[in-house]
C-alpha cells in the first residue's frame, strides 16, 4: 500500500515537472514569436529591448550602449546616399565556378543557395550617388553573402567602379566588411587584391580622394589590400579589423594578446586608422571630408592675376 502511494507521489512529481517544462517552453515560444514579429530588437551586447523602428531611425545603433548592429548593403546605401540619387553599376556580373570547387557541397550550389536566400548576386554592390549633394562612387560589401568574401566578381565590380570614378573625377568610398579572399576561387580571388590596388593607384595619380570605411569585421585579403590604401581611413566603433585571426596569432607568437587587440580603438592608437566615427555621424563626416577635398575652382580674380602676370612676362 505504501509503495503504491509512493509511486503515485513520484508519478505526480514527474507530471508536475513535465507540465512546468511544457508551459515554460510554450511561454518561451510565445516570447520568441513576439520578438521575431519584427516589432522589437534585443541588443546582443547589453540585452536592452528597443523598438525596431526606433533602432532603424538611429542607424541600427543601440541607444543604450552604442553597439553598432550589423547592417546589410541595402540599409547601408539608404543610410549614406541621398534619396533618389543611387545608380547601381555592373549588376549583370555573376560569379562562376572555374575550379569546380567542392567542400561539403559544390561551390556552384553554394552560390545559388546564397543568391536565392538573400537576393544578391555577390558580396558587393557598387554604384554612383550623392552624399549631401556631393557626387561619389560607392562600394558596399555585404557580410551575408559568404562572409563578404572577395571573389572575382567583387574584384571586378570594385575595379570598374574605381575606374569610372577616375574618369568622372569622383571621390571613392568603400564600406568594407569581409572575412577575406574567397577560398573557393583560389588564386583567382587573390588576384583581385592586386587588381583593385592598381585601380586605386591610378585614382590616386589623378589626385582624387579615396576613403575606406572599416566595419565589423574587416579581415584577411581585404585588410591586406584596398581597406588600408585610403587617403583617410575611417572605422566604426569596436569593429574587428585585422589580417590573421586572433587564435592563429596567439599560437604563432605563443603569448596572450591584449583584450582590445584588432579593434578599431587599438588600430587608432597605433596609427592604422585615422578616425573612429559613429554610424550616426558617418554620412555628415564623409560629406565634410569630400567637400574639403573638392578641386579648388579658379575665381575671376585669380584669372585676372594670371593674365596680368603672363602679359608682364611677355613684355619683358
Amino acid at each position: 500500500m505504501a509503495n503504491n502511494e509512493e509511486s503515485r507521489g513520484l508519478k505526480s512529481l514527474f507530471d508536475w515537472f513535465a507540465n512546468r517544462r511544457k508551459s515554460g517552453s510554450t511561454s518561451l515560444e510565445r516570447q520568441e514569436r513576439e520578438i521575431a514579429d519584427g516589432l522589437w530588437h534585443k541588443c546582443s551586447k547589453c540585452g536592452v529591448l528597443a523598438y525596431t523602428k526606433d533602432l532603424k531611425a538611429n542607424q541600427m545603433v543601440c541607444v543604450e550602449c552604442g553597439h553598432h548592429n550589423r547592417v546589410d548593403s541595402d540599409e547601408r546605401i539608404r543610410q549614406l546616399i541621398d534619396h533618389n540619387t543611387w545608380k547601381p553599376m555592373d549588376e549583370h556580373l555573376r560569379p562562376t565556378d572555374p575550379l569546380e570547387f567542392r567542400d561539403r557541397k559544390l561551390y556552384s550550389d553554394r552560390l545559388r543557395e546564397t543568391q536565392d536566400k538573400i537576393g544578391l548576386i555577390d558580396a558587393v554592390r557598387t554604384g554612383l550617388g550623392q552624399i549631401n549633394g556631393l557626387p561619389i562612387a560607392l562600394g558596399v560589401m555585404d557580410f551575408r553573402f559568404m562572409g563578404g568574401s572577395m571573389g572575382s566578381v567583387v574584384g571586378e565590380r570594385l575595379t570598374r567602379m574605381i575606374e569610372q570614378a577616375t574618369q568622372r573625377r569622383y571621390p571613392v568610398v568603400i564600406v568594407c566588411t569581409s572575412g577575406g579572399a574567397r577560398m573557393q576561387e583560389g588564386m583567382l580571388s587573390l588576384m583581385q587584391m592586386a587588381k583593385i590596388s592598381a585601380a586605386l593607384q591610378r585614382h590616386k595619380d589623378a589626385r582624387l580622394l579615396y576613403i575606406p570605411v572599416l566595419t565589423n569585421p574587416t579581415t584577411g585579403g581585404v585588410t591586406a589590400s584596398f581597406a588600408m590604401l585610403g587617403d583617410l581611413i575611417l572605422a566604426e566603433p569596436k569593429a574587428t579589423i585585422g589580417f590573421a585571426g586572433r587564435r592563429v596569432i596567439e599560437q604563432t607568437l605563443r603569448e596572450k594578446l591584449p583584450e582590445n587587440f584588432q579593434t578599431a580603438e587599438d588600430l587608432l592608437q597605433h596609427g592604422f586608422v585615422d578616425d573612429i566615427v559613429s554610424r550616426t555621424q558617418l554620412k555628415n563626416t564623409l560629406a565634410q571630408l569630400i567637400a574639403l577635398h573638392q578641386p579648388v575652382l579658379t575665381t575671376p580674380h585669380m584669372v585676372l592675376w594670371e593674365t596680368m602676370s603672363l602679359t608682364s612676362t611677355a613684355a619683358e
